[in-house]
């Protein structure tokens, strides 16, 4: 008799662990169970809440992706019109407090930019296309079968005709998001008392699509980053290159610092940042859609203990969001679920779904990709105000204050650049940032002077200035409307 598993929701985290079990066991038959009716193509849906908002894949997250579908993913999201930047040279980037990064002629870690509803949907097809044995369904996950020593599938309901109200199951995946019920659901058959912690800065986003002005195609990912340093609420924006000659304009702002909903004042935010250039950029660009916000819980940084909880059911594995959730503006989590996804598919093949401790041991080594992410996300959102969640601990002031400072020097550094980037692509460790070279450049500081400016070459320095023109003229109506 065939094995069978089931992965409770279909958006990255869910995708990536299907693809992980069926790697590792082709013959295994897979239910993908998702409460919302999925689109037919790139297309945004409701149980994505940042959905419509800037999303990085960053290095290590695509690489993971590579190994978990056969053929990978890179060229299916650039066929579909996605775009691979270098984060050496192919990104502008302003500091809280240290100026411009330079661009280097080494190119770094790269990531891919697209809008999120195109990589869910590239994914989806890719995991589709790998097997028979997949098959996805719209039903609503109630709990869990089985008792506290083992999980045997899941209650359902609503959806798919003719599945009933229980779906046995060989094991379960719970990957259904920031919403995920495994609290409850193992509260349920007896397992209590997991340690949760929160920490919620307040982050607000709001985002705008922008026709890519002509001339403008190659112009740099540009990111004007918040300040956790002056004690003021964080704001900050970017420019994104998406799918479809486009531009994604994403703002951001903590508790006290929300960027506004309407286009007047939205493009007012982006020209009042402690540098203009997402401003000038967009005031020269045609809108093509109003400005959507979304803050509240969708924003927050939640972590759920599940790896240290004194007793597991086996059968049960807890991955992305479901697991961990990070503030999006450091755009790691679709790279900590595949990542998570890629501990998955090393334990299955090695051992087998049946093995006892399989879950317990998926768990921890999914939790070590987490402990990466959460340190970059805790260690800048503790520092605003009114941040709900504590006050910083002392390790997130040592972290804070070494970051702060190896940020500095990767201004003018490539060794520190370039542990920098390996950590926050998610490639390395933490312990990346104090290798020899990290950690004098760090003590040393910049080996070259701040930039007050942005590090443009002429070409772009030329499309700059256009469009800064417009945003001088005593109109500014193309990019209100």
């Amino acid at each position: 008799m065939s094995q069978k598993a089931v992965v409770i929701g279909a958006g990255i985290a869910g995708l990536v662990a299907a693809a992980a079990l069926s790697r590792a066991e082709p013959a295994l038959q897979i239910f993908l169970l998702d409460r919302d009716e999925l689109p037919e193509g790139p297309e945004n849906r409701r149980g994505v809440p940042q959905g419509r908002h800037a999303h990085l894949l960053m290095a290590g997250g695509l690489s993971a992706m590579e190994a978990l579908f056969p053929g990978g993913v890179r060229d299916r999201l650039l066929d579909a019109g996605a775009h691979e930047i270098a984060l050496g040279n192919g990104m502008l980037a302003l500091t809280p407090d240290s100026g411009w990064f330079r661009r280097w002629k080494r190119n770094g870690p790269h990531v891919v930019t697209c809008t999120r509803a195109l990589l869910d949907w590239v994914l989806r097809q890719a995991l589709l296309d790998s097997g028979p044995n997949i098959s996805i369904h719209q039903v609503t996950v109630e709990g869990l079968l089985g008792d506290a020593q083992r999980v045997r599938g899941v209650r359902i309901s609503g959806g798919d005709h003719g599945m009933g109200s229980e779906l046995e199951a060989d094991i379960v995946i719970d990957a259904s998001g920031r919403g995920s019920g495994s609290l409850q659901w193992l509260d349920a058959i007896g397992i209590t008392g997991v340690e949760e912690r929160k920490v919620d800065s307040g982050l607000t986003n709001a985002t705008r699509i922008y026709r890519t002005p002509a001339g403008a195609e190659s112009f740099p990912l540009t990111v004007v980053q918040a300040n956790p340093y002056n004690g003021l609420p964080g704001r900050s924006a970017m420019v994104l290159p998406i799918e479809g000659d486009r531009w994604m304009i994403s703002a951001g702002g903590t508790r006290g610092g929300e960027p506004p909903h309407d286009p007047e004042g939205f493009l007012q935010y982006t020209l009042d940042l402690p540098h203009p250039i997402v401003g000038h950029l967009i005031s020269g660009a045609e809108p093509l859609t109003d400005v959507v916000v979304s803050r509240g819980r969708s924003t927050s940084n939640a972590r759920r203990y599940f790896e240290k909880s004194s007793h597991w059911p086996e059968r049960f594995v807890v991955l992305g969001d479901a697991l961990a959730t990070f503030n999006p503006a450091y755009g790691q989590g679709m790279s900590v679920a595949a990542l998570g996804a890629l501990v998955l598919a090393r334990e299955v093949r090695q051992s087998g779904i049946a093995d006892p401790g399989l879950s317990r041991r998926v768990l921890r080594g999914a939790a070590h990709h987490v402990d990466t992410a959460w340190a970059t996300a805790i260690g800048m959102d503790v520092l605003y105000p009114d941040v709900v969640g504590g006050e910083p601990r002392l390790a997130d002031r040592l972290a804070a204050r070494y970051a702060r400072r190896l940020t500095k020097a990767a201004t003018g550094s490539f060794d520190a650049a370039s542990a920098l980037w390996d950590v926050t692509s998610l490639k390395a460790s933490p312990t990346r940032v104090l290798r020899p070279k990290a950690l004098m450049a760090a003590l040393t500081g910049p080996l070259l002077p701040q930039t007050s400016e942005p590090p443009l070459w002429p070409s772009e320095r030329a499309v700059l200035d256009r469009l800064r023109k417009a945003a001088e003229e005593p109109s500014t109506s193309k990019a209100l409307r």
